[in-house]
């Protein structure tokens, strides 16, 4: 289930990130769309990779503060 959830999470941010880039960069023209799922296409792979590195350093850290803040050992 954790890696089905890292594959969404990254995937979705993915999406929002690059359509937003994308039409930041180039604004609604003609080829909007095919330029669109190229940037998706390379940086989907980019952040998978990347989510499945530090999803579990970052619920590591997350840890260790929710531990500091409630005061259990």
């Amino acid at each position: 289930m954790e890696g089905k959830a890292t594959f969404i999470l990254a995937a979705t941010m993915v999406l929002k990130v690059t359509l937003i880039v994308t039409y930041l960069n180039l604004g609604l023209r003609a080829d909007f769309l095919g330029q669109w799922a190229k940037a998706y296409i390379i940086a989907w792979p980019i952040a998978a990779a990347t989510a499945y590195l530090v999803m579990p350093m970052a619920r590591g850290f997350m840890t260790q503060v929710v531990i500091l803040i409630d005061g259990e050992a």
